[in-house]
């Protein structure tokens, strides 16, 4: 693969797998033909890879704008991250948080939805992507000194890299992503963890949050790519329940610090499985 200049991730995503980078890199095939990431979130793997083709998806329409506007509209969405910069205050990001609240959400641009978010994601606490059940961005405001809201040349360097390849941009049901894919793609599935305790069951993902029974559907979708001999690598969490549906196949324990329990003693290390499969 030619060398490339790396690109950071421009939104904090939950389950971001950014510490993860040096165990999953080893198990992604780099010459398969296509890469397919069906539930790309913050992209820290996609990124890294940057794949000449690829297809990448997300549920969350929200983050898929993101994507879109970074490529085809770069020089607006610096600017208006501009103006977000210079109006940064407390009062400003609630402000700016309540837009979803109201009908005129619907008529701002994309751009302007799209320089929101990444605002929203760089200036609240912990930095995170988080809804409420009506789908509305509640995260509190992080009071950080100086919060890189602009980011210019981590957005230029995407912009330039989703525009440079074959590289498809989807928003929907990750198995749409799945369907008619041949050998020589390589696919990376993350999806929504299985929570693993009642205190970590965090719903911050979709509005659907991901049950057992998504999880049971997401493992038949699995055999299918493995019947028509199509390589894959999942993460998912560790417990029982993963490790008995992913049985018959190659298991790898990681351990990944997440920082989404906001008590300290609770931010430890979460073991975590990459499941793999190479015909």
């Amino acid at each position: 693969m030619a060398h490339h200049e790396s690109i950071a991730p421009i939104v904090k995503w939950v389950g971001g797998k950014r510490q993860l980078l040096p165990e999953i890199m080893p198990l992604i095939d780099k010459k398969c033909v296509t890469y397919v990431e069906p539930f790309v979130g913050g992209g820290a793997v996609f990124f890294e890879l940057q794949p000449k083709k690829a297809i990448i998806n997300d549920y969350n329409q929200e983050l898929i704008n993101v994507y879109l506007v970074v490529r085809d509209h770069c020089d607006e969405l610096i600017d208006l991250l501009k103006e977000h910069n210079r109006f940064n205050t407390q009062e400003y990001f609630y402000t700016v948080r309540s837009l979803d609240r109201s009908d005129d959400y619907r008529e701002l641009s994309d751009v302007a939805k799209a320089a929101r978010i990444i605002y929203l994601n760089k200036t609240c606490y912990n930095g995170l992507y988080r809804v409420n059940s009506a789908g509305q961005f509640n995260a509190p405001y992080g009071k950080y000194k100086n919060p890189n809201i602009v980011n210019e040349e981590s957005i230029r360097a995407m912009s330039g890299y989703l525009r440079s390849g074959k590289i498809a941009i989807r928003q929907g049901d990750y198995r749409n992503v799945l369907k008619g894919l041949r050998k020589g793609t390589f696919v990376y599935l993350d999806p929504p963890y299985l929570p693993i305790s009642s205190s970590s069951s965090f719903t911050g993902y979709t509005q659907n949050g991901f049950s057992y029974e998504q999880q049971v559907t997401l493992k038949e979708e699995c055999d299918r790519l493995r019947k028509k001999g199509i390589a894959f690598l999942q993460s998912n969490s560790d417990c029982p329940q993963i490790r008995e549906l992913y049985k018959e196949y190659d298991i790898r324990t990681v351990q990944a610090k997440r920082s989404i329990n906001s008590k300290a003693a609770k931010r430890g290390e979460i073991n975590e499985v990459l499941i793999y499969y190479v015909p």
